[in-house]
């Protein structure tokens, strides 16, 4: 069944500064696309610095009065914010499906993933941000530590998932009682565009928060912006860690979640019928569009060929097509440049001598001719030394990898300068530890293809796929407040 868009084109977005929906006086404009029809939906403002500069300050005088609320009431909006987004789910999910391309089961996953964002805030106002107390701990002295807000943050946010990494940050920030300005994707930013409307049927104050468009002019106004306390981004490795450099040289908190390249891992002992289904999806959902889709297949052991022609035959039954199609399992890559780039990666591995066991590179949907799609992409034969085997390709390719054990699965994992995401299929509980323990990546996936942490859990992340100190999702909650602790005697 073909779903229907919410709209055909929603025509010049606008910002949204102090509360208001504001039309942008830039001169540069993006065009935004739906990727599996090559057809405009929509118009990006890049927002000029002096409408970025407004955003802050709006947020700044916010921040005084918002920080006074007692965060009861604060609470209060997370729970309106939560109640509209579950209002609004198939809304959202189709406006994320026609703006990115991801399959409209993806689309309501992510949003399911959005809202319990909202619900780990809520949970955490009323528990973990409390402060701490402690009586007579010296002759008659007691002593609290209590949390305090900071200020404005700004949130920098990617492409492949346009309403849930937004949501990684922005409740935790206003519950604890900053107040934020937000980049969307100048790629996909029609979903935050819609969810300004959530924003003002809340009736949330003005100010507390506010979102500009556009791309590096606005990320740098936030990193030297004054009342900018910290940043937060989500993004590729080169640019998260310019932002992370240039954070600390302006005395700003960053939270810099950046690139990877994963590595799944199966053992001659794993059951074939549950790695199968798993690992086409890690591979393949989303287009391989995700920091912690899988990338390197290292199969060890005489089960190779077994698992190769079993993932093969799996991947070769995808349908592709438009998102909004229910039976579609794989949507188009976000932009005609991605697709560009990715068949670039795909000529590079076949010029390294990596043998191309299944070919994405001219795949068509009858339906949709100029969108922008490629076909699951499986390479044999790699080595890790390969261009493809290192870089993050960021789409539907997968490379396969031979290993004699274990321990050389886990060398290659640990030489890679990722370290965002790794799984292990196996049985054995003894290989399962040793990977736990050894591996180094912040997201470990034991038989599951994709680690992906519950909103309560922080979102790992080890060598260049993270720079920072706190990660995102729950352990924001100490990066959006400071601790301010009175020692007192009566």
């Amino acid at each position: 069944m073909l779903l229907e868009e919410v709209q055909k084109n929603y025509g010049k977005l606008k910002l949204y500064i102090d509360g208001q929906r504001v039309e942008s006086k830039t001169e540069i404009w993006g065009n935004v696309y739906n990727p599996a029809k090559d057809e405009i939906i929509a118009q990006v403002p890049f927002s000029t610095k002096d409408e970025t500069k407004e955003a802050i300050q709006s947020a700044q005088e916010a921040f005084e009065k918002w920080r006074e609320l007692p965060i009861t009431d604060r609470l209060q909006y997370l729970f309106r914010i939560k109640f509209k987004l579950e209002e609004y789910y198939e809304t959202l999910s189709r406006i994320i499906t026609q703006n990115h391309g991801k399959t409209i089961q993806e689309a309501r996953g992510e949003l399911r993933r959005t809202i319990e964002s909202v619900e780990s805030a809520i949970s955490v106002a009323y528990t973990l941000a409390k402060g701490e107390h402690m009586d007579q701990v010296s002759q008659d002295i007691d002593e609290v530590s209590i949390r305090e807000p900071l200020g404005v943050f700004g949130i920098i946010t990617p492409f492949n998932f346009p309403a849930m990494v937004p949501f990684w940050f922005i409740p935790y920030a206003i519950v604890l009682g900053n107040t934020v300005v937000v980049k969307p994707s100048e790629i996909t930013p029609v979903t935050m565009d819609y969810v300004i409307k959530i924003f003002e049927e809340v009736k949330l104050p003005k100010g507390v928060i506010n979102i500009v468009h556009g791309a590096k002019d606005v990320v740098d106004e936030f990193l030297e912006n004054k009342f900018i306390k910290g940043v937060t981004f989500v993004g590729s490795t080169k640019v998260g860690r310019y932002v992370y450099e240039k954070a600390g040289l302006n005395g700003k908190r960053a939270i810099v979640q950046a690139g990877a390249k994963n590595f799944i891992v199966v053992m001659p002992d794993a059951d074939l019928n549950k790695v199968i289904p798993s690992i086409l999806s890690a591979f393949f959902g989303n287009a391989g569009q995700r920091c912690l889709a899988a990338a390197n297949l290292v199969i060890v052991g005489d089960v190779y060929d077994e698992v190769k022609r079993k993932f093969v035959e799996a991947a070769r039954g995808l349908k592709l097509g438009y998102g909004l199609d229910e039976s579609v399992d794989m949507g188009p890559v976000v932009t005609r440049d991605a697709k560009k780039r990715i068949l670039g990666y795909i000529e590079k591995g076949v010029e390294e001598g990596a043998k191309l066991i299944l070919d994405g590179r001219n795949f068509r949907v009858e339906d949709y001719p100029n969108g922008y799609f490629v076909g699951p992409t499986i390479f044999d034969e790699v080595t890790p030394e390969m261009v493809i085997a290192k870089e993050e390709i960021f789409g539907p390719v997968a490379s396969i990898i031979r290993a004699k054990s274990l321990d050389e699965a886990i060398d290659m994992i640990n030489k890679s300068n990722y370290g965002n995401a790794a799984s292990i299929f196996t049985t054995s509980g003894y290989y399962a530890r040793k990977f736990r323990r050894e591996v180094s990546a912040g997201n470990i996936g034991i038989n599951v293809g994709v680690a992906q942490p519950m909103a309560f859990f922080p979102f790992g992340g080890k060598k260049d796929s993270f720079f920072g100190v706190l990660h995102g999702q729950i352990d924001s909650i100490d990066f959006f407040t400071d601790r301010k602790v009175v020692i007192e005697r009566w």
